[in-house]
């Protein structure tokens, strides 16, 4: 397999794994990092080898193929943009924008430039999820008829040094932080969503930071912390989604799945390994499958490198991500008026994980 270079702007915590991952992802290899904070991305830089540099020389540079964007949701676009209009492919962290909006345009400009987004969560590749997905299509559970998501915390401000952008507006929230995990899952089992129906709350203007040099300051709220969800899938499964900041315990699964012939328990979309469980058998290992175990944060992103190779659709598309956030959007809105949307945006299905990134 030939390499494919990356460049990554943003070298805040999530890029830790992404800098450990794509030095042992085949494929994948590492050429500069820039950060608007120089000492961030020096630190990145001595670590794993490589020079610092400022976001335009980064773009600059003939050998890189992939830009990787890590930086805050708020400047998923502009960087994303600069990304597009250097000639250069983009794999992001969720979400694809902070808006709907802003998320439409960079599609339109991938379009227009024949490049390709990526975009994570890439959890649903990990053993977990492609267990539950073999699972599925095998007709272990029968037709799929509804199901349950669930994610509720008390609030990321009790660990983050720097919480502000959890509760900002746009791009705050459990619906624009944790649901994209969720509901990549979901779509990555059950297909495109078709309808949505939601009521959201905002239960606290302000929270307070428990972590880090700023541990008492206070954050202000801006956005609803508390969102319950009605999801219509295409092949006809209803599901009800459960968002929050405000929770300090609960008793549900991540992802529960329905049946015409049994109920499936789906591992923590949030992570790459857990156990598919069945009402009536044994459970199915993650760790038994290739990328079962261990955080593989970036296997989207070798994906994507390697379907730019092979000339084939790549698993965590900008089209997946795209109908994601459009779902998001539509659960505020449904919120906010008091009444069902109708998505209008389509995605395929992703195809299930081989053995190529093994």
């Amino acid at each position: 397999m030939s390499e494919t270079s990356i460049g990554i702007i943003g070298c805040g915590v999530i890029s830790g794994i992404y800098l450990r991952n794509i030095a042992r992802l085949p494929g994948l290899a590492l050429r500069a990092v820039a950060d608007q904070r120089p000492a961030a991305a020096e630190a990145a830089a001595t670590e794993h080898h490589v020079p610092a540099l400022s976001v335009e020389a980064l773009l600059a540079r003939d050998d890189i193929d992939i830009v990787v964007n890590l930086t805050v949701p708020a400047a998923h676009s502009p960087v994303g943009r600069q990304v597009l209009e250097a000639g250069k492919h983009l794999y992001l962290e969720k979400p694809l924008a902070a808006t709907l909006g802003e998320a439409q345009e960079l599609a339109h400009l991938a379009d227009a430039r024949g490049l390709r987004i990526g975009c994570a969560p890439d959890t649903f590749l990990g053993g977990g999820h492609q267990a539950a997905r073999a699972a599925l299509d095998g007709g272990r559970i029968g037709r799929p008829i509804g199901g349950t998501a669930t994610m509720m915390v008390a609030g990321h401000e009790r660990w983050h040094p720097n919480p502000d952008f959890y509760y900002s507006a746009p791009g705050g929230g459990p619906l624009m932080d944790m649901g994209p995990y969720y509901l990549t899952a979901l779509v990555h089992l059950l297909g495109p969503v078709r309808e949505v129906a939601s009521l959201s709350s905002r239960p606290r203007t302000v929270r307070r930071i428990a972590a880090g040099d700023r541990a008492g300051e206070t954050v202000p709220v801006e956005t609803d912390t508390h969102i319950l969800g009605l999801l219509a899938f295409e092949g006809g499964a209803l599901v009800q989604l459960a968002m929050s900041f405000d929770v300090q315990a609960h008793w549900h699964s991540p992802i529960e799945i329905y049946g015409t012939e049994g109920s499936m328990r789906v591992p923590d979309p949030n992570r790459f390994d857990g156990e598919v469980e069945f009402g009536d058998g044994a459970p199915l290992a993650a760790a038994d499958r290739a990328h079962g175990a261990d955080n593989w944060r970036g296997i989207g992103l070798a994906d994507m490198a390697a379907a730019i190779g092979d000339d084939r659709p790549h698993r965590a598309s900008g089209a997946l991500a795209l109908h994601v956030l459009e779902t998001i959007d539509a659960l505020q809105r449904a919120a906010d008026a008091k009444r069902t949307i109708t998505i209008t945006s389509d995605c395929e299905r992703p195809q299930p994980m081989t053995e190529e990134l093994a």
